[in-house]
């Protein structure tokens, strides 16, 4: 049966652990309600610092669609890495690539000064590829949604 277990978030210093990504490209602050590898909610604080916003849209920063795309993925990698470490004491991820994004829809701008919160679910799974439907949501209302999958290489 699928729970949220105890402790089931991932601050930014797991997160670390889990994705090479860094600063601008690391694009979730917390990972939050895991259920084992089915779903899980992300959060990204969208500040007005970030480097794209001098670019996207000057004068009116809309935070890039792309990058909430990745933030998706980024969420759903946090997730399976979290479940499959809590499981599998050894596995180490070492890639996750991208295999498809499909269904990508953009309902409302993300501006600065809004949360995200990404909301990913297990779409399916066949060995180490993992297919999730995402929403993300800010202030509770649908700003994109995506079904992403990608495959996991580890050791």
């Amino acid at each position: 049966m699928d729970q949220v277990i105890p402790g089931s978030s991932a601050t930014i210093m797991d997160i670390q652990e889990m994705l090479p990504h860094r600063y601008p490209f690391l694009l979730v602050d917390r990972v939050q309600d895991m259920v084992d590898d089915e779903s899980g909610v992300g959060i990204k604080n969208v500040t007005a610092s970030e480097p794209w916003f001098t670019g996207h849209f000057p004068g009116r920063p809309i935070f890039p669609g792309v990058l909430i795309i990745e933030a998706m993925a980024q969420t759903s990698a946090i997730v399976v890495i979290t479940y499959m470490r809590r499981e599998m004491p050894e596995f180490k991820a070492d890639s996750v690539y991208f295999m498809t994004i499909d269904k990508a829809r953009f309902r409302s701008p993300v501006v600065p000064g809004d949360q995200i919160e990404i909301h990913v679910k297990k779409v399916k799974q066949r060995k180490m590829a993992y297919k999730f439907f995402c929403e993300a949501k800010v202030n509770g209302k649908v700003a994109a949604e995506a079904e992403v999958m990608a495959m996991y290489v580890g050791d």
